[in-house]
């Protein structure tokens, strides 16, 4: 396995997003549909959702619980919010799949998994979206850890799918302990990467992301705060988002992990270390994009 490519401005400048010239208008900036929330953790979703939307995508569909469907949608006005099927414990209903399959035909990346804690549910529901030919797809949080036996529908995408783990979910994914994914991360993303037919952004000190065809890239500027709840929710929604406006899948990775640590880097520098929340490194991401553009 040759050495990780490193992640950083020069690289971006090399694969430029897709342009959206002033005419654009929010069809072609691509529309969204993000899947997600409990009645625990109803924040997750938000802040994926708000996430794609400073991506720069265009049109933002959420899909949750019905006993937080009204908040979310008073909290994200420029959302369109779908009421789920809900279990006694607050979880998406696992039968909720197939009144959110209609939907995915429309969209062009869908994000699976924020705020959901019910890995049976999760799994149940990303299978039955799998199954719908078109957009490409995010999957993150509760609903990745049961997908190792999901590769058949998996592959049927063709590498349009990103995985966002974290060591503890990456390990769970692929049956070793969060030594073993420690370790090696570069050998554990594109192991996991080349079983699962998908794109594997293993996020930690060093994030690594890796391909099928056994490429990969690291990025290892980011700050501690970013070790913070919610921080990688924001990180998928992005990832999400940048899909949604028709970067490839590895591109819309690698962009994504850059976007989300430079936003942790600025906001070290102006408020400290730690101590700076998931949410405020949303309005980080237009300026870091335009920088790099310019």
């Amino acid at each position: 396995m040759s050495e990780p490519i490193p992640v950083d401005a020069e690289l971006l400048r090399s694969m430029p997003l897709p342009f959206h010239g002033d005419d654009a208008d929010k069809d072609e900036r691509g529309r969204i549909l993000v899947i997600g929330g409990s009645r625990a953790v109803p924040g997750a979703l938000l802040l994926a959702g708000v996430a794609a939307l400073r991506a720069g995508a265009g049109k933002l569909q959420l899909a949750t619980v019905g006993s937080i469907a009204p908040h979310i949608g008073v909290a994200v006005p420029e959302a369109l919010v779908m009421s789920l099927p809900e279990s006694d414990e607050g979880e998406i209903a696992p039968d909720a799949a197939a009144e959110i399959a209609h939907r995915l035909g429309r969209c062009d990346a869908v994000l699976i998994g924020p705020g959901m804690l019910d890995e049976e549910a999760a799994t149940a529901i990303t299978v039955e979206a799998m199954g719908v030919d078109g957009p490409s797809f995010v999957i993150d949080a509760g609903a990745l850890c049961n997908l190792r036996a999901e590769a058949k529908a998996m592959a049927r995408h063709d590498g349009r799918i990103v995985l966002t783990p974290h060591a503890g979910e990456m390990a769970k994914l692929m049956g070793v302990t969060v030594k073993e994914i420690a370790a090696d991360p570069a050998a554990a993303a594109t192991r996991a990467a080349a079983e699962l037919g998908a794109v594997v952004a293993l996020k930690g000190g060093r994030t690594v992301i890796a391909v099928p065809d056994g490429r990969t890239w690291e990025y290892s500027q980011g700050q501690v705060g970013l070790a913070t709840s919610g921080s990688g929710d924001t990180l998928a929604g992005v990832v999400a988002g940048l899909l949604a406006r028709g970067a490839e899948p590895h591109e819309a990775a690698i962009w994504g992990v850059y976007l989300h640590g430079e936003a942790g880097n600025r906001l070290s520098q102006t408020r400290g270390p730690v101590g700076f929340l998931a949410r405020e490194l949303l309005a980080e991401i237009p300026a870091i994009m335009a920088g790099l553009a310019s």
